[in-house]
C-alpha cells in the first residue's frame, strides 16, 4: 500500500476556489483502479492550509492515476507544498 499525505498552503481568500477545483480530481481518483481513499480538505485551524490524504493499493496505481489524472488549472494557487509518498507494509485497523 502507498499513502500520500501532507498539506498545501494557498492564499486564505483563494482556498475555496482551490478546493472547488479539486472536486473533479477527487472524483476521478476515487474511480481509479487501486484507489482505496482520496481526500483533499480544508484545514479547520489554519485558513491557508489544505490537507491531502490518499491511500493506494500499489505504486503502479498511484503512477497510473498521476499519468491520466485531469488537468488541474488551479495549481498556480499553491504557494507551498509538503506532501510525500509512504510505502506501507502492514496496516492495523483501529
Amino acid at each position: 500500500m502507498v499513502i500520500v499525505a501532507g498539506h498545501l498552503r494557498v492564499d486564505p481568500q483563494q482556498r475555496e476556489i482551490y478546493l472547488a477545483g479539486c472536486v473533479p480530481v477527487v472524483a476521478q481518483a476515487r474511480r481509479s483502479a487501486g484507489c482505496l481513499d482520496f481526500a483533499i480538505s480544508a484545514d479547520p485551524v489554519d485558513a491557508d492550509r489544505v490537507n491531502i490524504v490518499e491511500r493506494w493499493a500499489s505504486q503502479a496505481a498511484v503512477d497510473a492515476f498521476r499519468e491520466s489524472g485531469p488537468e488541474f488549472e488551479h495549481a498556480a494557487l499553491i504557494r507551498e507544498a509538503a506532501v510525500a509518498e509512504y510505502d506501507v507494509a502492514d496496516a492495523r485497523p483501529l
